[in-house]
């Protein structure tokens, strides 16, 4: 099989010849993995663990989004990131909310909101072209795409995000509203462009925290599943399958989010008992793909390769037929060791171990995995 055709025969539950796997790393990981097999781009990196998912996306060419004398730098709504750093690595996080303290729509500055005419859709098709005749799974979106409650706060704060959600606060729903309409028109036109070759659309929203739901099935009846029911609509009449990007304790919605159209959940934190992913399996297996599932924040960071292994050969034995996309719950954080993380693949069957021209001689770009990018801000 090639990449595509085992992602969409996971999907079916039709079998496949090894899991499919989707790779998400930090930057710092990234260059880790690429030292230790001798590579020089992302492209190699991704051949060598055996990503199945290859991404296109239109050319910004909208508003120059400055870079500022503290070194920070100006998002699509205004807001402002600069690095936060620590041992062994750094994030990026939001140093100005444009839209903090604004309580009014008379005080709201709509110059921030963003355009889908920002960006040229020309190359998409060749690029998803290329993809295809490549054998890999075609996706559009990122775990950023609507985002309405991580990306605002990142705006205009979290706690009032928060409070917002709760009081139906005119100038938190404008804002949401603003961000809804330009991420369902970047993507519509992405799939119109692509003209039926994507496979995946990728949104994202965190709706728990590590312990159990961050807002109430009333919230998001109230306030999202208004927007996502026409999202996946949209997705779902280009013959694309919708795919979300949820971190935390979401299991409370999963049955909502299915109804609305959701396909795959993407990424899949297990910290608590709901959330172990055989539970997810019998409880949604049979309506719901799921991508990620091998934590983070345990397994990887602090288990052992043994114990790599063992959450990998449990997650073949739940799914022999498919419905799980095999990958990290978040990106593999800084000190991760190295065993570990080939432990993942190579326990998946997808680890590439010799690396010859095959490899070295993809792509001609220099290292970028620590360009910013601000599609990689979840």
């Amino acid at each position: 099989m090639d990449s595509r055709q085992r992602v969409l025969s996971a999907f079916d539950r039709g079998g496949y010849d090894r899991i499919p796997v989707k790779h998400e790393g930090t930057p710092e990981v990234n260059r880790m993995l690429m030292q230790h097999f001798g590579l020089s781009n992302l492209e190699q990196l991704l051949r060598v663990v055996g990503d199945d998912f290859r991404y296109v996306e239109p050319v910004y060419c909208g508003p120059e989004l400055r870079t500022f004398p503290d070194g920070s730098v100006e998002g699509y709504f205004g807001e402002r990131y600069k690095y936060a750093e620590f041992d062994g690595g750094k994030y990026l996080e939001a140093c100005y909310l444009p839209f903090a303290g604004i309580d009014r729509l008379e005080d709201l500055d709509r110059s921030h909101f963003p355009s889908a005419d920002w960006f040229d859709y020309s190359t998409v098709r060749q690029q998803a072209e290329s993809l295809r005749g490549q054998g890999f799974a075609v996706c559009i979106g990122t775990a950023g795409d609507m985002d309405f409650i991580n990306s605002i706060a990142r705006a205009r704060g979290m706690e009032q995000v928060l409070m917002d959600l709760v009081d139906d606060n005119p100038v938190y729903l404008e804002i949401m509203q603003a961000r809804f309409e330009f991420f369902y028109e970047v993507q519509r036109r992405i799939l119109d462009a692509a003209g039926g070759l994507v496979d995946f659309a990728h949104a994202g929203d965190d709706f728990g925290n590590q312990r159990g739901p961050m807002i109430s099935p009333e919230v998001f009846e109230r306030h999202f599943a208004p927007k996502y029911g026409p999202y996946f609509d949209m997705v779902h009449s280009y013959g694309a399958r919708t795919m979300m990007h949820m971190c935390g304790c979401v299991e409370r919605f999963l049955q909502r989010l299915i109804e609305l159209g959701l396909d795959v959940y993407d990424v899949v934190q297990p910290t608590t008992p709901a959330m172990d992913i055989a539970v997810l399996q019998e409880r949604f297996g049979d309506r719901l793909c799921f991508c990620g599932s091998v934590c983070v924040q345990t397994t990887l960071a602090w288990g052992t390769p043994q114990d790599v292994e063992r959450e990998v050969r449990r997650r073949l034995e739940l799914f022999p037929r498919g419905g799980l996309f095999l990958g990290p719950t978040h990106a593999i954080q800084v000190g991760s060791p190295l065993e570990n993380v080939l432990a993942l693949y190579r326990a998946a069957g997808s680890l590439r171990e010799t690396i010859d021209d095959s490899i070295l001689s993809l792509g001609t770009e220099a290292d970028t995995t620590g360009k910013i990018n601000l599609a990689k801000l979840f």
